[in-house]
């Protein structure tokens, strides 16, 4: 079975824009930030034997506040230049109820057995408690970049680190 690292997109990729304490989502290709280290986290992480897989969601596709074609633009960018060949995407809201949408952990499961992925031997990393909670709900150990934002904080267990580059060094030390 392969081992793999869940990666949150907006904040743990690429700079979550924050409004009014709340981290948000580029709406334009022209706004991704690649944040800092992060190619080179995903390429040791990748040279360690791990699967890098972005689970993300954005649910601002069914609130209509951004088009699918600029979300998968994002998406497409952010894969080509990290080299990253797995994406899971839920672009439901939560009245929708489903079951892919984090903090479920249906993205997750999905991506386990498309890959044939060991989750109790893989990590989610996350910026926000419904990654967390996703990534627990999995069987994964959880990581937990904390930009405090005015939100709930996720439930133990996970370690608090400050970036990906931090986590990668972390499981590969």
């Amino acid at each position: 079975m392969n081992k793999a690292v869940f990666l949150d997109r907006d904040g743990v990729l690429n700079a979550a824009p924050v409004i009014n304490g709340v981290p948000s989502s580029p709406s334009d290709p022209s706004e991704l930030q690649i944040i800092e280290k992060v190619g080179e986290a995903i390429a040791r992480l990748k040279a360690n034997g791990f699967i890098p897989v972005i689970i993300t969601n954005q649910p601002d596709i069914a609130r209509g506040k951004v088009k699918i074609d600029a979300v998968s633009q994002i998406n497409r960018i952010l894969c080509e230049v990290l080299e990253i060949e797995h994406l899971y995407m839920c672009s439901h809201d939560d009245h929708h109820m489903c079951k892919c949408r984090k903090p479920l952990p249906g993205l997750l499961i999905r991506a386990s057995i498309d890959l044939k992925i060991n989750l109790k031997e893989s990590f989610m990393v996350g910026d926000r408690w419904i990654d967390i909670s996703a990534g627990q709900a999995a069987g994964c150990k959880n990581f937990f970049i904390d930009y405090s934002y005015r939100e709930n904080k996720p439930s133990q267990p996970f370690v608090k680190v400050t970036s990906l580059y931090e986590v990668a060094n972390l499981i590969c030390n």
